[in-house]
């Protein structure tokens, strides 16, 4: 080949025009002058030295332009999307015990384990279905309608691979069965919690308890919107029961003692949800939910390095542990004078159901497309860890009735609290203020000695009756000498 080689192009072969292009030249051979390009050149599609034309990287334009309108609109808008119904994040799928945690034990909801193999449940759903008809007021024919009229929005509101195997017509069966199911269910539920006179769905109490969990994984989840658009299709009536049924299901799904859990149902409503993703997401808001801001001037305060590790520690330091005022698992707080501090957990029920619960709640506020958390439940967990290594900072959390445990030994809750962080990333913000406050508590070192010597010397009340014993008997040893010495004039 010659040492000039041309290019033509499309248009070139039109116009009968070539563009003369130099290829193979070393570095040391002379470079040309300037050449003239004629205006029908300047229209010819740009070649470079990998034989690649500008229309490849068109894509590309079109890509970051559309990419550049979306963040537009969305700043415009002040609009956070939903996060689309998905699959546990991959960083934690190699989780050593993903079946135990992720997946349900009794009952299928929704498509990612649409028949899955030993499930016993399934075939309950028709039952439910029949006394849904039955609530709502409305014909199967009907409430169906409502859901298949809409199904191509409700396509929209999974991850593609999720539901690439279903056509519209199989998906929407699915989301209605399991949409009746799901709210008839919670209807039950709420008859249990209140002891009312049950419908006979022979379910054991077991079953119920399994079935309620299943509602909470992230992997077994339908769009918010296929019950809404269900109870929008019942009576007046009825729905006003399923609205204040899902409330109370969420609140009791709130891993809180039965005092503090009327904090959350005071406070908690759909109303203040008017969009939420699925139920999951409805338990997220609940259990994260307060009317206590946290410190905005955290973030500027200089970050101190945590060398504190465990609540043992911290007793060392002078810090003590008390319940919050509710169950928000945000209200977290420190305070302290001179060398005593206080900090502030929110209580927490341990039982079979935190773990799974932990989990799914961690795993939706880590899924790639969920914008509309700032880590909460994920902040509160590594937290909480951070103060927990063995099962004598469990037992201090429990004497002070932070923690309620109700899963077996305090070393299984400490366990617990290691295996749900591992993988777990926080929002850095979230408790700084509180973290760093209690740094500065415990690096002023001479309220360690003093906390030391009070917990060393004055633990129980004996002890402090004790020293008070030694000084009066000190004292009145001093005056007896003093006057042994110096004796009192005779009068």
């Amino acid at each position: 080949m010659s040492e000039n080689e041309y290019v033509v192009s499309v248009e070139e072969l039109c116009a009968r025009k070539t563009v003369k292009r130099l290829v193979g030249r070393s570095d040391h051979e002379q470079t040309p002058g300037p050449v003239a390009i004629s205006e029908s050149q300047k229209n010819v599609t740009a070649v470079n030295d990998k034989g690649e034309t500008a229309s490849d990287i068109q894509d590309f334009r079109k890509s970051v332009d559309s990419l550049k309108e979306k963040s537009i609109t969305s700043t415009t808008n002040n609009h956070k999307p939903k996060p689309k119904i998905q699959k546990v994040p991959m960083v934690l799928r190699s989780h050593k015990n993903f079946e135990r945690y992720y997946e349900p034990r009794v009952v299928s909801i929704g498509p990612i384990h649409h028949q899955k193999a030993g499930l016993i449940l399934e075939e309950y759903k028709l039952k439910f279905l029949a006394k849904f008809e039955e609530d709502s007021g409305k014909k199967i024919e009907v409430l169906y309608q409502s859901i298949n009229d809409q199904i191509l929005e409700l396509r929209k509101l999974f991850d593609r691979e999720v539901i690439k195997n279903y056509d519209d017509v199989t998906l929407s069966r699915m989301l209605f069965l399991d949409g009746c199911f799901i709210l008839e269910f919670i209807v039950y539920f709420s008859d249990v919690i209140k002891g009312r006179k049950l419908e006979n769905f022979d379910l054991k109490d077991d079953q119920t308890v399994y079935v309620q969990q299943d509602f909470l994984l992230l992997e077994n989840q339908i769009p918010f919107l296929v019950l809404k658009l269900l109870m929008d299709s019942s009576l007046d009536k009825f729905k006003s029961k399923l609205i204040s049924s899902i409330e109370e299901f969420i609140c009791q799904n709130v891993m809180a003692p039965k005092d503090r859990n009327q904090y959350v149902v005071a406070h908690f409503s759909l109303e203040k949800e008017p969009d939420p993703t699925h139920l999951l997401e409805l338990l997220q808001k609940a259990a994260t939910f307060s009317p206590q801001s946290r410190d905005q001037n955290a973030a500027r305060r200089q970050t101190t390095q945590q060398s504190f590790r465990n609540v043992q520690e911290l007793r060392a330091a002078g810090i003590n542990l008390k319940p919050s005022k509710n169950c928000s698992l945000t209200d977290i707080e420190f305070s302290s004078i001179s060398f005593a501090g206080w900090l502030k957990l929110p209580p927490l029920i341990v039982d079979d159901s935190t773990g799974p619960k932990f989990f799914n709640l961690t795993a939706y506020e880590m899924c790639p497309d969920n914008f509309r958390t700032n880590y909460e439940v994920t902040s509160f967990v590594t937290f909480m860890d951070s103060l927990i290594d063995q099962s004598s900072d469990v037992k201090e959390l429990r004497k002070k009735k932070i923690i309620h445990n109700l899963l077996g030994s305090d070393d299984d809750v400490a366990l617990l609290f290691n295996e749900i962080a591992i993988d777990l990333v926080p929002n850095p913000k979230m408790y700084k203020d509180v973290k760093d406050r209690i740094q500065e508590h415990y690096d002023w070192r001479w309220t360690t000695w003093m906390a030391e010597a009070y917990s060393n010397h004055f633990s129980s009340p004996w002890s402090i009756l004790a020293f008070v014993g030694a000084l009066v008997a000190l004292g009145l040893t001093g005056i007896q000498t003093w006057y042994t010495i110096h004796p009192a004039a005779d009068s």
